[in-house]
């Protein structure tokens, strides 16, 4: 296991709401405030979906470019819907329609991709009302729904070490208080309308666990929870991107796909 220390994009409190845009970054207002922290290597570690909010599993796609979002959509979101069903045992599971790209800067590409910067403020997919509005929504008719969840399902394409990893804070080391509201807004490359959704950026308290994967590859999966609706199990899970300092200036500039379902239980 190879831990290290980074720092971690905090967000400090301010009495402006916070926001963010998927492409715009140049409108944020996030009222940054990093910290340096440990973050332990996850590899070996017993890491579950129900408690600290995320694990690693080796997983195959039939698909030869997952840089193809079309083939993508075609054939690997079936795969991830599978892969979420045998993790989770749920009944059923939706998946979201397109999967995301994201690349290290030093790729230079991020203009011509939406929403393809890697997050460098920590933050939550979806705040917990809109996530459990979203999940209601998207439920299949016809079907008794008694438990429901999402997941993203994050994986590298490019070679390990990774330039920019992905950083999870452990679920069971969150306070609710942590937490700060903020507004995503997605504004589309292709000039379509604004969009966005109620959001949460993370503030610093020093009991939280940090966690990272060291040198994963394309035949792996990280998988975490976005939201919940057994108030027992793990909520939501804080994470975002840092500087490796075990990564060279010659590492491989970091591609990342990220795909996300909704999983369904019926009674």
């Amino acid at each position: 296991m190879t831990d290290l220390r980074a720092r971690i994009g905090y967000s400090e409190r301010t009495e402006k709401k916070p926001y963010f845009y998927a492409n715009a970054h140049e409108k944020d207002f996030v009222p940054l405030a990093p910290e340096e922290v440990t973050i332990r290597d996850a590899r070996g570690r017993d890491c579950s979906l129900d408690i600290e909010g995320f694990t690693l599993v080796e997983h195959e796609s039939a698909v030869a470019d997952l840089t193809d979002l079309a083939e993508v959509q075609r054939v690997h979101s079936d795969e991830i819907a599978q892969l979420i069903t045998s993790l989770t045992g749920c009944h059923q599971v939706v998946m979201a329609p397109m999967g995301i790209l994201r690349f290290s800067e030093r790729q230079g590409v991020n203009a011509a991709h939406d929403n393809s910067h890697p997050a460098r403020f920590v933050h939550v997919d979806m705040a917990k009302e809109a996530a459990a509005a979203m999940r209601e929504k998207a439920a299949p008719e016809g079907k008794t729904v008694v438990r429901s969840a999402q997941y993203n399902v994050w994986r590298v394409l490019s070679d390990p070490p990774q330039d920019v990893p992905l950083g999870l804070c452990d679920y069971s080391s969150l306070a609710p208080d942590d937490l700060i509201d903020c507004e995503a807004i997605f504004d589309p490359l292709d000039g379509s309308p604004e969009w966005g959704f109620p959001n949460y950026l993370l503030a610093h308290n020093p009991a939280h666990r940090w966690f990272y994967y060291s040198n994963m590859h394309r035949s792996e999966a990280l998988v975490f929870k976005t939201s919940e609706s057994d108030t027992a199990r793990a909520q939501l899970m804080p994470h975002g991107a840092f500087d490796n300092p075990l990564a060279g200036p010659d590492a491989p500039a970091r591609i990342s796909l990220e795909m996300r379902g909704t999983a369904y239980w019926f009674g």
